[in-house]
């Protein structure tokens, strides 16, 4: 039986985990969805679906994931690959590395909005971007920057939405949902967090109700922080709460009334459009970012 290279992928998210194969040249074969729910299951899934391919004779070559955090993205740390202090029920401890262990293939892991900002700035709308941030708005809130086609992070990997915009008590009086911070943006603007108050999700409710400028106020406060702290040259906003019609451009306006003119560069003259986007590869960013890295696990 001839044995040949594969590149496996997975992009772990809360709800669910999308497990992949590819080419070595980084073309998407097959993948699957397994439900997250505990740690033993899902892992025990995903793994199977891979050892599948073991058994009709392929090899994995390389194992890229990106996977909902707080994660250790240290590959030098010695709890590498495992699930930190997070509100999911379980995970925390969770280990990657540990679970892949026995398809013997070198691993890389980043974090799922880093690996969807990789995919995006391969073959999404980051094309040709020097450095290019991801946003994802959903169960909850993240931001990956790359640069120079280089996830960064410092001591840990970025945690931009657990930032505190500023919060009006009394046109919003809602306390937060965030277990660690209350009112952080992700307590105030995740999808679970506009469901507690309005007991609907964004796209659900009508479309002059108040939630949406409320929303679209705390994610410009992200968009302002990210772009004084990082200049990207372009910003994606994705995820589920960000396919809420007519969203992405109250982000806009109040992101360049937040921005004042302050900054002269071509990128944010305008209103925008070009600069503040969704993402080029919809659901599969996360999983196109995860074959990237599974790329560098082989070249590393």
């Amino acid at each position: 039986m001839n044995e040949t290279g594969l590149l496996g992928a997975v992009e772990a998210g809360g709800t669910k985990f999308v497990c992949a194969i590819a080419d070595t040249s980084g073309r998407l074969l097959e993948k699957v969805t397994v439900p997250t729910t505990t740690p033993a299951e899902t892992f025990s899934a995903a793994l199977h679906f891979f050892t599948q391919k073991a058994r009709q004779g392929s090899v994995i070559s390389g194992l890229g994931i990106a996977t909902f955090g707080p994660v250790e993205i240290d590959p030098l740390a010695s709890n590498y690959g495992s699930i930190l202090k997070t509100p999911k029920p379980g995970w925390a401890g969770a280990n990657f590395i540990t679970t892949f262990s026995s398809l013997n293939a070198p691993v890389v892991i980043d974090t799922d909005v880093n690996g969807a900002c990789l995919g995006e700035l391969s073959e999404g709308a980051g094309r040709g971007c020097k450095t290019l941030a991801y946003v994802t708005v959903g169960t909850g809130i993240g931001v990956g920057v790359v640069k120079n086609s280089v996830s960064l992070s410092g001591i840990a990997h970025y945690e931009l939405g657990h930032i505190r915009p500023p919060h009006d008590t009394k046109r919003d009086p809602f306390v937060g949902r965030c277990p660690f911070h209350g009112d952080c943006l992700e307590g105030l603007a995740c999808g679970p967090a506009i469901f507690d108050r309005w007991g609907a999700s964004l796209s659900e409710l009508p479309s002059d109700h108040d939630a949406h400028e409320i929303e679209a106020e705390y994610l410009s406060h992200l968009a302002l922080t990210i772009i004084m702290a990082h200049m990207p040259e372009r910003i994606i906003f994705g995820g589920g709460v960000m396919k809420t019609r007519g969203l992405l451009e109250l982000v806009r306006i109040k992101t360049k009334s937040l921005l004042g003119g302050y900054i002269g560069v071509p990128a944010l003259v305008g209103d925008l459009a070009e600069y503040i986007v969704p993402p080029g590869l919809g659901d599969l960013a996360g999983v196109t970012g995860a074959i990237n890295l599974a790329q560098r696990a082989v070249r590393t």
